[in-house]
């Protein structure tokens, strides 16, 4: 399996990498993000066979589609060591459980900090370990979080032999309790940089120093985010996941492997549901994807309108679900890449130059626009504050269930999507403690909080605040890598 940049321009077969190098490499050279030539493709004699299988070997059988330049040996080694009920508290890894006719909840946020993002960052720290390892070469890992991917990143790479990570945050822009989380940590390998900005200027940075080649091979920077191909990849495993659980649970057609169902995903960076994009395109039976955003609403514009206009900083809302509070989303080319006939150039003179000069491009005249909706699929709506506490509250009166904020938005959008005979899984978040104070204005009380989190607030904090320049994070990097 060979990888591609969303930029390459066509016939230059030279420029295709293998996946251990791309997994070090994070953004391509040319900006562009990494995609395979091809996704493979699986049938429903291949869903049959993998209906049953535990997790950690349905990630192998996944990701040994798209690996090939590691042992299969110590790949299943590797999915076996990252999923396992201690890490993620139940056997299932990611169980489905029935909120109301038709409509799922996928738990996702059973890992060590709380949110989705540890369901791909696990696996990405004992990839990063063990390929570091077999090259006997380190790791300066560069990244950006908007609350979830920080703390998720850090504690997966604390300990790991040959990585150290630096990671942006927008200051005050997080939750207290997702503050805590990254800035308790007190691991010499771990560095938290709290910007003067927005995610949006913290994911510029890290763009801008990942450009920066001859700074990024010197200092050997690599990357966490979304943008790294082995971060969506993995997150591919948990659609599956969802279809098999709720087809088994589906009468009628769900053993002949050609019911369908939907999901619906909170999605600030287009990361989370590029992953569905990408098992969908592998022949897995989705219907729909629900792309459910915050009033910070880029990609329902978009897939509404078919133009996809950024904000600057100042037009950058900050809301009660702050893990979406983003304009510009890097996972979006990737998409588009797709949509748009896989035409590097093209992709180029959209993202590189339309965006810089104008900051939108309008695909509302394209005949592929259409296709969005028709062949890939994709809807979306609009969450508002008012929305998430009513939705917070509904479903804690009715179901008993509470659930965070961004899940809030995912299930208020994905009930206006909602098809007879189609199931609806909406993709959870984080779990609630992590936006308390969004939990109590809804219902009144504050929402449980796990044994091992008990005063993290009152912790330590270890945080370097710097403005929002990416000299600056040069300058702190160089400083700290010894």
């Amino acid at each position: 399996m060979l990888y591609l940049s969303t930029r390459a321009a066509s016939g230059k077969a030279a420029e295709r990498k293998r996946f251990c190098e791309i997994l070090l490499e994070g953004l391509a050279p040319d900006g562009g993000l990494y995609l395979p030539e091809t996704y493979p493709q699986v049938n429903a004699a291949t869903l049959e066979q993998w209906r049953k299988l535990p997790y950690a070997d349905l990630a192998f059988e996944i990701l040994s589609l798209y690996i090939d330049d590691i042992p299969a040996a110590d790949l299943k080694a590797i999915c076996r060591k990252t999923y396992t009920a201690e890490v993620f508290g139940t056997k299932e890894i990611v169980p489905l459980r029935p909120l109301e006719a038709g409509l799922y909840l996928q738990a996702l946020s059973n890992g060590p900090t709380l949110a989705f993002k540890d369901m791909a960052m696990q696996l990405l720290g004992n990839l990063f370990e063990y390929e570091l390892a077999r090259r006997g070469e380190e790791l300066n890992i560069l990244g950006a979080t908007s609350g979830d991917t920080g703390s998720a990143a850090e504690y997966a790479m604390r300990g790991k032999k040959g990585v150290r990570v630096f990671m942006t945050s927008p200051k005050g822009r997080m939750s207290p309790f997702q503050q805590a989380q990254m800035f308790s940590l007190q691991d010499a390998n771990i560095h938290n940089i709290a910007i003067e900005g927005v995610f949006d200027d913290c994911q510029d940075i890290v763009k801008a120093v990942s450009n920066d080649l001859e700074f990024k091979r010197r200092y050997k920077i690599g990357t966490v985010n979304s943008i790294n191909w082995a971060r969506l990849m993995a997150q591919v495993v948990y659609y599956f996941s969802g279809y098999f659980q709720a087809t088994a649970a589906s009468t009628g057609s769900a053993r002949t492997g050609i019911q369908k169902v939907s999901f619906t995903v909170p999605s600030g960076n287009f990361g989370n549901v590029c992953a569905g994009h990408v098992a969908r395109m592998m022949g897995l039976p989705i219907d729909r994807l629900v792309v459910a955003t915050n009033e910070n609403d880029v990609l329902d514009e978009f897939f509404r309108t078919g133009v996809y206009r950024v904000r600057g900083s100042a037009d950058t809302h900050e809301t009660s679900s702050p893990s979406m509070d983003i304009s510009k989303a890097s996972n979006f080319e990737r998409f588009v890449f797709d949509l748009l006939g896989r035409d590097g150039e093209k992709i180029r003179s959209l993202f590189h130059h339309e965006l810089g000069r104008q900051g939108s491009f309008d695909l509302s005249t394209d005949a592929a626009f259409d296709a969005a909706a028709g062949r890939y699929g994709f809807v979306s709506g609009k969450s508002t504050h008012d929305d998430r506490i009513d939705t917070i509250l509904d479903t804690y009166m009715r179901f008993d269930t509470i659930i965070d904020t961004h899940t809030a938005d995912g299930v208020k959008v994905a009930r206006q999507h909602m098809q007879a005979g189609v199931p609806m899984i909406v993709l959870e978040t984080a779990l609630p403690i992590k936006f308390a104070e969004t939990i109590e204005e809804a219902i009144g009380i504050p929402p449980p909080r796990p044994e091992k989190f008990d005063g993290i607030e009152d912790l330590p904090k270890r945080v370097k605040i710097l403005p929002a320049n990416a000299a600056a994070i040069q300058r702190y990097i160089a400083d700290n890598v010894h």
